[in-house]
C-alpha cells in the first residue's frame, strides 16, 4: 500500500511540474500552407476614367490603410489592380475591395459603394430593361424616364424606401444594399417597366415597407 501511494505521490508531482501549453496567434493570411499573393482586376470604363482620377485618393485610403490590401491604376491595361499584403488581416478584404472598386466603376458615389467595405451580405444586383420587357424607340425611352421620375424623385423614392442605392445607365439598372432589399427595388422597379403608374407602385412599396419593419 505504501508503495502504491508513492508511485501515486510521483505522479502528481510529475504532473504538477509540467509546462504550461504553448499560445500560438493565428496565422496570417500569408503564413498559411499553400498560400501565395492574391491578385483582383478590375477595368475601367471609359466613361468612369475622369471620374476616378478626381476621387483615386477617397477609393485608395480605406483599401490600403483600413483593408491592407494593395492597390493601383495600370494606365496601359486601363485596370485598377489589387494584391494582398503580409499584413492583410483577412484574406476576403481582397474580395471586398474588389466589389468596392467594381460598385463604383458601375456609377455607384463612393460614399455609397464604401460601405460594402464596412458591411457583411451587401451585393449589386445589375439587369436591363430587356430582361423585364422587351422595348424599343420612344417606349423605352418612356420607360426609363418612369424609372427616374420627374427630377429623380421616383428613384429617391425606391431608394429611401428599400434602403438601397439606384443607378440607372441607360437601359442597365445597378442596385446596391442587402438580398431582402434589393428584391423590394427590383419588383418596384420592374412594376414601373412593365407600365404601372408611380403611384401605384408608391402604395405597394409602403405595404411591404411596413411589413418589413413590423418583422424587424
Amino acid at each position: 500500500m505504501a508503495s502504491s501511494s508513492m508511485e501515486v505521490d510521483n505522479v502528481l508531482s510529475e504532473q504538477k511540474v509540467l509546462p504550461p501549453k504553448p499560445k500560438f496567434e493565428p496565422l496570417k493570411p500569408h503564413e498559411m500552407p499553400g498560400a501565395a499573393v492574391q491578385f483582383r482586376k478590375v477595368s475601367v470604363p471609359p466613361h468612369r476614367y475622369t471620374p476616378l482620377k478626381k476621387v483615386w485618393m477617397d477609393i485608395y485610403t480605406p483599401v490600403y490603410e483600413q483593408m491592407k490590401i494593395d492597390i493601383r491604376m495600370n494606365l496601359k491595361g486601363r485596370k485598377v489592380e489589387l494584391k494582398t499584403r503580409h499584413d492583410t488581416p483577412d484574406i476576403s478584404n481582397l474580395q471586398k475591395c474588389a466589389d468596392f472598386v467594381h460598385a463604383f466603376m458601375l456609377g455607384f458615389d463612393v460614399i455609397d459603394a464604401i460601405a460594402i467595405l464596412r458591411l457583411d451580405e451587401l451585393y449589386v444586383e445589375s439587369f436591363e430593361i430587356k430582361d423585364v420587357k422587351t422595348l424599343r424607340g420612344d417606349h423605352l425611352s418612356r420607360a426609363i424616364g418612369r424609372l427616374s421620375g420627374k427630377g429623380g424623385k421616383t428613384k429617391f423614392t425606391i431608394e429611401n424606401a428599400s434602403k438601397t442605392r439606384i443607378v440607372i445607365a441607360d437601359t442597365k439598372i445597378h442596385i446596391l444594399g442587402s438580398f431582402a432589399n434589393i428584391k423590394i427595388a427590383r419588383d418596384s422597379l420592374c412594376y414601373l417597366i412593365m407600365g404601372s403608374p408611380a403611384g401605384k407602385v408608391y402604395s405597394k412599396l409602403r405595404a411591404v415597407t411596413s411589413r418589413m419593419a413590423e418583422r424587424f
